[in-house]
């Protein structure tokens, strides 16, 4: 087997969590390898909804779910949808879901979502600079919509939880809704807008962006499968991939979903679950938004891209070996049609993910605990955490007082 040159880092993954990571190491003076078996940013992070939701300091998982989730399953419209053969290897990942929603759980949970969310736009200012952060970047705000009254009194958990931390919003009826979003049709009765929040119009130019930077600055990209580690007595001295082997100092483990098994392989067993997502992506919608607009009765998120409209929803579990299920791309347009109706899907693609999705809506973030030159950073919803994330490791790695505190990000928490 052919062995690479040594580097101080190797960072797994190249998606927006990874491509950070490597970019804020190699800025605190590191040497730095980027390894990824696809190309920078075609994962999870190239088909992903968009969104910066920075008040999302409600975690999944909220009391009263455990009551609803049966009438989820039995809907055949609900996008959540589990293969029920998967459903044994899956269960431990859902008891501890269950459990985490809990109020007292709950309000654990939510200031470690606070503490992390609070860093994102000037993470990414960091990564970026104010002219690609301006034309990567639009910060005007999401709306959330609602067709009945009920609904919106039924999530009013989430509105105090954000009222802590003084997360602002504007309350409006329907009418309103569409003077914002003129495509928005007569089901929505009510929405929320968020004026902080905010989106990509490309989320794999975002992290390309990153990746072509750190290569402009003397880090080398890999494409390559990692196939295992060599250990030694204080951890992986070489990781092993498909076309040989690099010596290594450290290594950060930033693969998404497939970080499980890397980080089992290294003596850590985390509480993480593939929650496949789906979206059509529409080169010529028929209608325009001028921010992103989410449903909270149809699951489905709109974001305005570079390439067209993208519409984004489903909860799939079914493991990371099952095949796509394109079919489900049905259900989300059916969605967006009721609350777009001018909506035209001609031409549209569709495209599936693999989100890292972890019982607590918390990333998996800081040392191994078996290893001190391990490092993870995974279990990131959606490419929010990626800079921010980034950040953390560069700083933890060197030496410095973290941001925040990492304590309730630890992988061994579960």
């Amino acid at each position: 087997m052919a062995e690479a040159a040594s580097t101080d880092f190797l960072v797994i993954g190249a998606g927006i969590v990874g491509a950070s990571c490597a970019a804020f190491l190699q800025r605190e003076g590191f040497s730095v390898t980027l390894v990824d078996r696809d190309e920078p940013g075609l994962g999870c992070s190239f088909g992903n909804a968009g969104n910066f939701s920075v008040g999302g300091v409600a975690p999944n998982a909220l009391p009263g779910l455990p009551w609803r989730v049966p009438r989820m399953l039995a809907n055949p419209l609900h996008p959540l949808h589990v293969d029920w053969r998967h459903f044994p290897a899956a269960l431990p990942y859902f008891w501890r879901f269950l459990n985490n929603s809990r109020r007292s759980r709950v309000e654990q949970i939510v200031p470690a979502l606070h503490a992390i969310l609070s860093r994102v736009f000037e993470s990414y200012e960091m990564l970026l600079g104010a002219a690609k952060m301006a034309d990567l970047i639009r910060r005007n705000g999401k709306l959330y919509t609602y067709e009945t009254a009920e609904a919106f009194a039924g999530d009013q958990l989430k509105y105090e939880l954000q009222d802590r931390y003084g997360v602002r919003r504007e309350v409006l009826d329907g009418n309103a809704a569409r003077e914002m979003e003129p495509a928005l049709g007569p089901s929505v009765a009510k929405a929320v807008f968020w004026p902080d929040y905010g989106w990509t119009v490309s989320p794999h130019r975002l992290t390309t962006t990153i990746v072509e930077d750190f290569v402009r600055r003397n880090g080398i990209l890999r494409r390559d499968a990692v196939r295992g580690f060599e250990v030694g007595p204080n951890g992986p001295t070489r990781v092993l991939t498909a076309q040989g082997s690099i010596t290594v100092d450290r290594v950060v483990i930033a693969a998404g979903i497939w970080s499980r098994e890397l980080a089992a392989e290294l003596g850590t067993t985390v509480s993480m679950e593939s929650e496949r997502g789906y979206h059509l992506s529409m080169p010529n919608p028929g209608v325009k938004f001028s921010r992103t607009v989410m449903s909270y009765d149809r699951f489905i998120t709109i974001t305005p891209m570079e390439e067209g409209l993208r519409v984004s929803g489903i909860g799939e579990f079914a493991g990371t070996r099952a095949k796509p299920r394109m079919e489900l791309t049905e259900k989300v347009l059916h969605h967006a049609r009721i609350l777009v109706p001018g909506i035209n899907s001609e031409g549209a693609s569709r495209w599936m993910g693999e989100r890292p999705s972890t019982p607590d809506s918390l990333p998996i973030l800081g040392r191994s605990p078996r290893y001190p030159n391990v490092f993870f950073a995974f279990g990131h919803f959606g490419l929010t955490l990626g800079a921010v994330c980034g950040r953390l490791i560069g700083e933890l790695a060197a030496g410095k007082p973290t941001t925040i505190d990492l304590k309730p990000y630890r992988a061994d928490r579960f």
